[in-house]
């Protein structure tokens, strides 16, 4: 289970978490023989998961892919959002060829169920390229437009994971305070812990973001994942005393990473036994199940409304 390290604090039972057990326990009424009304569990909302990291070269995209993979085989249906401005990748990573991207729904050319991608394990990849520049530039009929495209979306996946771009740009945070579960990935270098503790300050002191997911990536052993995450968490906990950092794992560092690479392969499908690939389903498995309650906005739709300002 993961480990949560945070400012001592009590946390009122209020209104917000009020509405949060309430649509947990939500049911829809239907109409069933006798003209009784049945209730039966309303669909669970789709879980809108952003992935960053403070600095590049830790291995972000790589994770993103695998995690929507191994969470693809385990019966979930994963959508990936590539929002890595003008260096989205997954594409590349994974040996697809996008002929369109959602510059070209933003144009009027193309549906958006048209241009999703189809990928390995059945995930599907909705590539953003330098359309997602745009977005914030939508007259706001464009953006109800775009907001009913994704629509169709909503009852076909279980997740859409968001491949963000490096840093702290103003796009990484646009991205990050629209979804609603943060993962942050972070190796053992030096500059990776000051930088994945820069995004945590910035999307804390100004956004009120505060609770983040932890993922070390790429080391050698578990007491060295949990040695960088007792690092970052304290360091947090010191210096910002509010955001609740958990720990979500590691991944092992394993050449089999880099041979699926040039192989164009998600690790998980390329080499299933290996030590990076079974780290991966245990992220998948520790992401999934441990999640807290989904919040009552948890949806694409409210994540695309946040996004467009709606």
């Amino acid at each position: 289970m993961p480990r949560s390290v945070t400012a001592k604090r009590v946390k009122p039972i209020d209104q917000a978490t009020g509405l949060r057990n309430m649509v947990a326990n939500q049911t829809t009424p239907q109409v069933g023989p006798g003209s009784e009304v049945q209730l039966t569990p309303a669909l669970p909302p789709v879980r809108v998961i952003s992935v960053s990291s403070g600095k590049g070269g830790v291995g972000k995209t790589n994770v993103v892919a695998n995690l929507a993979v191994a969470l693809q085989s385990r019966g979930k249906r994963i959508l990936v959002l590539d929002a890595d401005l003008g260096l989205g990748n997954i594409d590349v990573l994974l040996g697809l060829d996008p002929q369109y991207t959602i510059q070209h729904v933003l144009n009027g050319d193309k549906r958006l169920q048209e241009i999703l991608l189809p990928g390995p394990a059945g995930i599907s990849i909705l590539p953003a390229g330098s359309g997602v520049e745009e977005l914030t530039q939508l007259t706001h009929t464009q953006r109800l437009n775009l907001l009913d495209e994704m629509d169709a979306l909503e009852e076909r996946f279980d997740a859409m994971i968001i491949d963000t771009a490096a840093g702290i740009s103003a796009n990484v945070i646009y991205f990050n305070i629209a979804a609603q579960e943060k993962v942050v990935v972070a190796n053992n270098e030096p500059t990776s812990l000051t930088d994945a503790y820069a995004l945590i300050k910035v999307l804390y002191t100004h956004y009120q973001e505060r609770e983040f997911k932890i993922l070390v990536n790429g080391v050698r052993h578990e007491q060295e994942a949990e040695l960088v995450y007792r690092q970052l968490s304290t360091v947090a906990s010191r210096f910002l005393g509010g955001p609740s950092l958990d720990y979500l794992g590691w991944i092992p560092l394993d050449h089999h990473v880099p041979l699926a690479v040039r192989q164009q392969k998600a690790v998980v499908e390329a080499f299933p036994d290996a030590s990076a690939s079974q780290g991966f389903h245990r992220l998948a498995e520790v992401l999934w199940s441990s999640s807290r309650l989904t919040p009552v906005n948890g949806n694409i739709k409210f994540f695309w409304r946040r996004l467009l300002n709606l």
